[in-house]
């Protein structure tokens, strides 16, 4: 599965978000992070917040089983689960 990675652009981060990247990559060895492209169909895309108005746009991106959103480092078992689900 290939999931694209759409960071917000970083002007109030409360977490290092490049961080909890990494630590979703070392749970879900199995599964392409790459940097979301316009114009590239994604299987998953992953939105990464700083803060609680995660207003990273992504309209622009094109996938084949949705969005999910992150803007908390207590959130990163939740991803891992929600993509383990639709992988």
């Amino acid at each position: 599965m290939k999931c694209g990675v759409r960071f917000c652009g970083g002007c109030n981060p409360r977490y290092d978000r490049g961080k909890a990247l990494e630590e979703i990559k070392e749970q879900l060895k199995d599964i392409d992070f790459v940097h979301a492209a316009e114009g590239e169909l994604h299987d998953l895309l992953l939105v990464i917040g700083g803060c609680t108005n995660c207003c990273a746009s992504f309209d622009q991106f094109k996938t084949k089983l949705g969005v999910l959103k992150m803007w908390d480092k207590t959130h990163i078992e939740r991803i891992c689960d929600e993509i383990e689900k639709k992988n």
